[in-house]
């Protein structure tokens, strides 16, 4: 019986721990929009989170699709799109973390001119760190 006891308090007590880690994020938020900087073959996603709680680190992701475009806007090759991630660990303070994550796109070839790189399919997510799960994630609208 003793030992049912004690069984049952120890699952208490980490059923309690794991509410209070989701209750810690449960209010995450961006504060307003991400920005997109893009500048030759790069991007920079920057902005901030809110409403983190006890949460010390967040782990910011990018991730999209780079097309070399030529000056008719046509995307001329399927060899001339790439994958483009990147990401960073941003510590919080105070329940809030200002991040800015880039990223490059690779070509081969190069996406010299007149050709252009556009991204598309941008998307940003935030984990805790340790890994307790996407608890944001933005997916920027159209072509950047």
């Amino acid at each position: 019986m003793k030992r049912r006891l004690v069984f049952l308090g120890v699952a208490v007590m980490a059923a309690l721990t794991l509410t209070g880690i989701a209750i810690a994020v449960s209010n995450a938020h961006f504060v307003g929009t991400p920005t997109a900087t893009r500048t030759d073959n790069s991007l920079t996603i920057s902005g901030k989170v809110a409403g983190l709680g006890d949460v010390n680190v967040i782990h910011v992701t990018i991730t999209g699709d780079a097309l070399c475009v030529n000056p008719g806007s046509n995307h001329p090759k399927a060899a001339n799109k790439a994958d483009v991630a990147g990401g960073a660990d941003v510590p919080v303070q105070n329940g809030k973390a200002n991040f800015s994550v880039s990223a490059s796109a690779t070509f081969t070839p190069d996406c010299t001119p007149p050709m252009t790189v556009v991204f598309q399919n941008v998307t940003v997510t935030v984990t805790a760190v340790p890994d307790d799960g996407t608890f944001l994630q933005y997916t920027f609208p159209g072509t950047l």
